[in-house]
Order: C-alpha cells, then structure tokens, then sequence
C-alpha cells in the first residue's frame, strides 16, 4: 500500500504547476514556488533535493495525472464525452484565471532549456501527452473505431487543443478553443459511428502502433486545474 503524500508536499508540486501554467518554466523559481504555495523554503528543498527540475517534472507528472484521472471518468460514457469533459476543463482553466494560465504540460515543452535542465522534464512531459493519447485512442477503439482511425485522431485530439489554449491566451479569448472544439466533435462522432467516413474526413490510417496508456494516474490530483486569482 503507498504511503499518503504529505500536504505540504502536494502544495508544492500543485503549486509548481499553477505557477509554470502562467509564467512558464524558466521564469519560475523555487523559491517563488514556496511563497505561492505557502511553505517554509526549506520544506521545498527537503522534498525536492533535486532542485527545480525535479520539482518541474513532479508538477508536470501531477497535472497528467489531474487530466487523466478527469478523463477515465468520462470517457467511460464514451469519446465524445470524454473530449467535451478536456475542452470544457482547459476553457475553465482559462476563464477562471483570466486567461493567465494555461497548460503546465505545454509551457514545459515549448521553452527552450536551461543550461542545467534535466532532460527528465521534456520526457515526463512525453509521456503525460502520450497518456493523454492512448487514453482517447483506446476509448475510440472501444466505441467502435479502428486502431487505424483512433490513433491518429487522438493525437489530432490532444494537438489541436493544446494549440487552442495557447493562441486563446494570446488572444483573450475562447474562440480558438471553441472553434476547435466543433471541429473535433464532428471527427470524433464520424469515428465512432461510421469509421470510413471519419477516413473521408482527413484522419489517415497509418498502420496499428505499440502505444499503451501512459497516464499512470494513482490517485485524483484534486482541483490542480481549477485554480483561481
């Protein structure tokens, strides 16, 4: 059985993640994470004797995590639910804070290192995105969508609304998302009620992949992402 985490702890990396979500990994310090967090600075580097990119990759970690647990639920009652469920996740996260945060998982892919970064931060970030993935392709496949179809799209899936939340930051507002969101709904329905029409669509069928879920969730995060000013 694993030992419950600390809440001090858990404050921390939830709050790593807040902070790289609104300024990005490189303009956030530990010391800057302990004062949102509201911990002792040395309760920080007790937890984190790795330093900053130790704690990036545990944030990183604890936001797929939040995602993935969010999706399992409801994706059982299928992909398009499961999709409406991360569209109307990140337009929360984005409304909520004023359009200041957005993904922590993105933000830490998209910077360009630091001279001491450690590459278990870009490959954390990997794997959460691949969860993400794999969660949606399996529960495609599930719903009737071939392997050929499912994989492709959900990489479509989680691409797109990345890409969404950035440019609705940019611009302050949802259209991006919202846009995106009606796009990939009709793609996600033709997958699973006709899969040759989703083909006809644009999703191309290249041959079965080994991806397996990687979302590795343990437990529910809590309301990481649904943090306020």
């Amino acid at each position: 059985m694993d030992e419950p985490v600390p809440p001090s702890r858990q404050r921390i990396v939830a709050g790593a993640a807040d902070m790289i979500s609104r300024r990005g990994l490189n303009a956030t310090s530990i010391r800057e994470v302990a004062k949102h967090a509201q911990t002792p600075l040395g309760s920080t580097y007790h937890y984190f004797p790795g330093g900053k990119q130790q704690l990036a990759a545990e944030a990183v970690r604890f936001t797929g995590d939040a995602v993935a647990t969010r999706l399992r639920g409801m994706l059982r009652a299928g992909p398009v639910d499961g999709l409406l469920a991360l569209l109307a996740l990140w337009r929360g996260v984005l409304t909520g804070t004023n359009f200041q945060a957005g993904c922590p998982v993105l933000a830490v892919s998209i910077e360009e290192p630091a001279d001491d970064a450690s590459p278990e931060v870009l490959a954390v970030a990997a794997a959460v995105f691949g969860g993400w993935e794999a969660q949606f392709a399996a529960s495609m496949r599930l719903h009737g969508a071939d392997s050929g179809t499912a994989e492709p799209l959900a990489t479509l899936v989680i691409a797109a609304i990345e890409g969404a939340v950035a440019m609705c930051r940019a611009q302050r507002s949802t259209q991006p998302l919202d846009r995106v969101a009606a796009q990939l709904e009709s793609l996600v329905r033709a997958a699973v009620d006709n899969p040759a029409r989703a083909t006809d669509q644009g999703v191309d069928q290249p041959a079965p992949s080994d991806h397996r879920d990687r979302g590795g969730a343990t437990h529910d995060p809590g309301s990481l992402l649904s943090h306020r000013d």
